[in-house]
C-alpha cells in the first residue's frame, strides 16, 4: 500500500478500552478524522506545504515500505562483449586477473558467462570489466522467480483448496477467494514469522508440517503442552492440526496442501484434550510460553461467553510486545454486539475478531457475527487441511476457527513484509484491505471479506509537481494491475485511473485536474 492510501489507516475503529482489557485510554476514529480534517485542506495554501502536510501524515500513519535490491547469483556476472575480437581479448584479461569464462553464446554476439577471481566480489568484477573499455556493458546475473506462483500441492492443483483460488468450483463463486496467487507473487514465505497456535497441539510428523514447525532451540521441541507441563504438544483431537496447516502447511512440496505462507515457523502450544475442552489457566500459560518464546502471531480458534481478566492481562502483554491476535468469533450465530465472546469480544488493537464466509461470499449460517465486534469475516466453510490421525492425513472442516487460522496466516505473511510494523496500523491494513461484500455489510465492522493480496501487494507512489500538475509514479509488482484514486477530505475517494505496471514495476500519471482543487490526495490500491 503505498504511503498515499495509507493515510487511511485510521479505519481500526478505536484503540482498546481498558475496562475490559486492561487499558487506560480509548481514542475514537472520529477524534482522529476531526484533527486530521483541522488541519489539511484549509490550511495548505501552496502546493508546497500540501507536499509538506501530506508526507507528514503519511508518516504518521503508514507501514514501512522498504526498496531493496533484487538477489542475484553470489559467483556470476554477465558481460557483453564489444565485438568478437574483443570479446577474445577479455577472455584473456579474465584469465590473467583470476577470473573463469563459464559460457559464451556465440549466438549472442560473444555474451559471456564469468567467474570472478576469488576474493573478488561481483562489483568489483562488473567495474573491472567495464573499465577495460573492451565490453559494451556488464551486470549481475539476476534471480527472477516465476510469474505465476502457483504450487505443486496436489489439493490447490484440483481446486479442493477453493478459498486459496476460487474459480467457481463445486458451486463456488468465481473470486470468492483470498486471491493467494496474486499474492504469493509477492511473498509466500514468511521464515522469520513464529506463529503459535493454541490449541489441541499439532501433530509434529505430519508430512505437511514437519518442516514447517517451531523448534525450540534448546530441546529441538516444536512448542508446549500445558496439560503435562512439558514440551509434547502432541495432538489427538485434530483441531490444532487443521489450523496449522492452513497457516503454514508446506507449500510447493508435492503433497497435500500448501498453507498460506509455504514456509514459516508453526509453534503448538497445547491446551485443550482430545475433546476439544480447556481451561484458561492452561490457555494462559501457553500464551505465556509463546510470548517468552518469539511468537508474532497467535491463534486463538476458542473462546466462551465469560470475561476473564487472567485471559485478558495475558494478552495485553502480548500486546506489549508486539504480537497479533486472531480469534475466532464463535459458532454460536450468535451477535457479539450483544451477547460478547471472548477473547474475540476482547477490545484491543492487536485483536482480530474473525466470522466465516462460504465459497459464495455469504456469510456461514453458525457464524457469529457483530457490526462493531467482528472485524472482518474470512474463508471458513469446507476448508481441507490437515489431519492428525496419520502422517498424510487431511480432513475437511467447518467453522470461524478455520477463518481466524486464515488471518493468522496472513498476519504472518505481513509482518514477515514489514516486520517494524505497529499493530494498530497493521490491523488496519488489513481491515482496509477487505472485499466489500453486501452480504457481509451488517455483519461486521468491514463489511468485508478477507484478501491476502491486497494486504501483501500495496502500490507505493512518489509524487512530482510540473507545470502546477500533480505527476505521480506508481510502483508495484511487473504486470500487477493497481488503481489510483484522489481526495480532498481523506474521506471521500474518486477513481482516476486503472493500470497495469511495466516490466520494471512502475507506471506513470499525470492529473490534469490537480490545479482545479485547492488540496488533492492520493493513493493507489491493487486492481481487479
Amino acid at each position: 500500500m503505498v504511503p498515499m492510501r495509507l493515510c487511511r489507516n485510521y479505519f481500526d475503529g478505536s484503540l482498546p478500552d481498558f475496562r475490559q482489557s486492561g487499558y487506560p485510554l480509548r481514542i475514537s476514529v472520529d477524534k482522529v478524522l476531526r484533527t486530521i480534517r483541522g488541519v489539511t485542506p484549509s490550511r495548505m495554501r501552496t502546493r508546497a506545504t500540501r507536499a509538506v502536510s501530506l508526507w507528514l501524515v503519511i508518516a504518521l500513519l503508514c507501514l514501512p515500505t522498504v526498496a531493496l535490491p533484487e538477489p542475484s547469483h553470489p559467483n556470476r556476472v554477465l558481460v557483453m562483449p564489444r565485438n568478437v575480437a574483443e570479446g577474445r581479448a577479455l577472455v584473456s584479461t579474465h584469465a590473467s586477473r583470476g577470473r573463469k569464462v563459464l559460457r559464451v553464446f556465440d549466438g549472442l554476439h560473444g555474451l559471456q558467462v564469468v567467474q570472478p577471481a576469488g576474493g573478488e566480489s561481483v562489483e568489483q568484477t562488473i567495474t573491472a570489466c567495464r573499465t577495460t573499455g573492451l565490453v559494451s556493458w556488464a551486470e549481475p546475473d539476476y534471480q527472477v522467480t516465476a510469474a505465476a506462483s502457483l504450487p505443486n500441492d496436489p489439493y490447490f492443483q484440483n481446486g479442493t483448496q477453493w478459498w486459496l483460488n476460487n474459480y467457481g468450483q463445486n458451486g463456488g463463486m468465481p473470486d470468492a477467494d483470498l486471491d493467494a496467487p496474486e499474492a504469493w507473487e509477492v511473498t509466500h514465505a514468511a521464515i522469520n514469522v513464529v506463529v503459535a497456535v493454541v490449541d489441541s497441539g499439532v501433530r509434529p510428523t505430519h508430512e505437511d508440517l514437519a518442516d514447517n514447525l517451531w523448534r525450540n532451540p534448546a530441546d529441538g521441541t516444536p512448542g508446549f503442552n500445558a496439560l503435562t507441563g512439558q514440551h509434547d504438544p502432541w495432538d489427538e483431537n485434530g483441531h490444532g492440526t487443521h489450523l496449522a496447516g492452513i497457516i503454514g502447511a508446506v507449500g510447493n512440496n508435492g503433497r497435500g496442501i500448501a498453507g498460506l505462507a509455504w514456509r514459516t515457523q508453526v509453534m503448538a502450544c497445547k491446551f485443550l484434550d482430545a475433546a476439544g475442552n480447556g481451561y484458561i489457566s492452561d490457555a494462559v500459560e501457553c500464551i505465556e510460553f509463546a510470548r517468552q518464546h518469539g511468537a508474532r502471531v497467535l491463534n486463538l480458534s476458542w473462546g466462551n461467553s465469560e470475561f476473564s481478566a487472567a485471559l485478558s492481562n495475558a494478552l495485553a502483554a502480548a500486546r506489549a510486545d508486539g504480537i497479533a491476535v486472531a480469534a475466532a468469533a464463535g459458532n454460536n450465530a450468535a451477535n457479539l454486539d450483544l451477547l460478547p465472546y471472548y477473547p474475540a469480544s476482547l477490545v484491543m488493537d492487536n485483536i482480530v475478531a474473525v466470522g466465516a464466509s462460504t465459497r459464495t461470499d455469504e456469510p456461514w449460517i453458525l457464524s457469529s457475527y457483530g457490526k462493531t465486534a467482528v472485524h472482518l469475516f474470512a474463508p471458513g466453510v469446507a476448508i481441507y487441511s490437515t489431519s492428525q490421525s496419520t502422517d498424510s492425513a487431511y480432513q475437511t472442516r467447518d467453522g470461524t476457527s478455520m477463518a481466524a487460522a486464515c488471518v493468522a496466516g496472513t498476519l504472518a505473511l505481513m509482518l514477515q513484509r514489514w516486520p517494524n510494523a505497529q499493530l494498530d496500523a497493521l490491523r488496519a491494513r488489513l481491515l482496509l484491505s477487505v472485499d466489500a461484500k453486501s452480504a457481509l455489510t451488517e455483519r461486521c465492522v468491514t463489511g468485508g471479506r478477507l484478501n491476502l493480496r491486497k494486504t501483501i501487494d500495496q502500490p507505493t507512489l512518489a509524487m512530482a509537481w510540473s507545470n502546477q500538475l500533480a505527476q505521480i509514479t506508481a510502483f508495484g509488482v511487473p504486470g500487477h494491475t493497481y488503481t489510483i484514486a484522489a481526495s480532498t477530505n481523506l474521506n471521500s475517494w474518486t477513481p482516476l485511473s486503472a493500470y497495469r505496471t511495466k516490466p520494471d514495476g512502475r507506471w506513470f500519471f499525470t492529473d490534469f485536474e490537480s490545479t482545479n482543487f485547492p488540496a488533492r490526495f492520493y493513493r493507489a490500491d491493487p486492481g481487479p
